[in-house]
């Protein structure tokens, strides 16, 4: 099996929590202006290692420069790479991205992608969603490594509400506490396609289905992506602050056995 890296996507109010995992950071601290060119949250001066996260708001195109400030940054903090977050409605130029793209890879550092980036950027790793609420997460991801070669899990962590039937795969967000209260009495089942748990009620003569992940079923997808060669996983954070033992403890296993 693959040694997937498993990293954590945090905000610079967050690093005091989160240092003893340094290497493992991607920090959320940096945003393609509206000048577009780069722009960086406060983070500690001695601060080194980890990944960028860049995240693109509805800017001006990117300055000629931009990818070389990028790149600069990178060298300066040494982060491993550069994961691309995006709004809806993203507006990088496919010029932009391979200018990027290039130059990280000339410096041996690596570009992860949304998926809508996929064509823009062939030679970049492409991030795929585990939080998926129909069909078979194993045959979801295999089909993603088909069309794109390297992928990396995107391990959103599940909580949603189904009206069913729901034909389109669309629920309602809950909250933790949400979850709970919802959650209580009732027993659970785990999904093997889905890789994920669930459970069921009734409102109002409504059937409903709950989908939820916690650190039993992140660490099923980090295995299935290990198990599929997979290289990469991503999780945010505060949303697995709760999870954090459970999952870097498993972690530290695998690279002992």
């Amino acid at each position: 099996m693959t040694d997937l890296q498993v990293h954590l996507i945090t905000e610079p109010a967050a690093l005091p929590l989160t240092l003893q995992h340094t290497a493992h950071l991607v920090h959320a601290a940096y945003r393609i202006g509206p000048e577009g060119d780069l722009l960086t949250a406060a983070l500690p001066p001695s601060l080194r290692g980890g990944w960028m996260l860049l995240h693109e708001e509805n800017s001006n195109p990117p300055k000629e420069s931009l990818a070389q400030q990028i790149l600069s940054e990178c060298i300066r903090r040494n982060y491993a790479g550069v994961l691309l977050d995006c709004d809806q409605s993203p507006t990088l130029s496919q010029s932009f991205l391979r200018e990027l793209e290039h130059l990280l890879q000339n410096h041996h550092r690596e570009l992860f992608i949304p998926e809508i980036y996929a064509s823009s950027a062939a030679g970049s790793t492409v991030l795929i969603c585990t939080a998926i609420s129909g069909g078979d997460l194993r045959e979801y991801l295999q089909e993603a490594q088909a069309r794109y070669g390297k992928i990396a899990l995107d391990l959103q962590r599940l909580q949603m509400d189904f009206s069913l039937p729901a034909p389109e795969g669309i629920g309602t967000p809950l909250t933790s506490g949400q979850l709970q209260q919802l959650r209580r009495g009732r027993p659970v089942y785990f999904s093997q396609p889905l890789c994920t748990h669930y459970f069921t009620y009734t409102r109002s003569a409504c059937p409903h289905m709950v989908l939820f992940d916690d650190g039993v079923t992140l660490l099923e997808k980090i295995r299935l992506g290990r198990e599929l060669g997979i290289s990469h996983g991503f999780l945010l954070l505060p949303e697995v602050t709760d999870l954090l033992p459970q999952l870097f403890s498993s972690q530290e296993e695998n690279k002992r056995t």
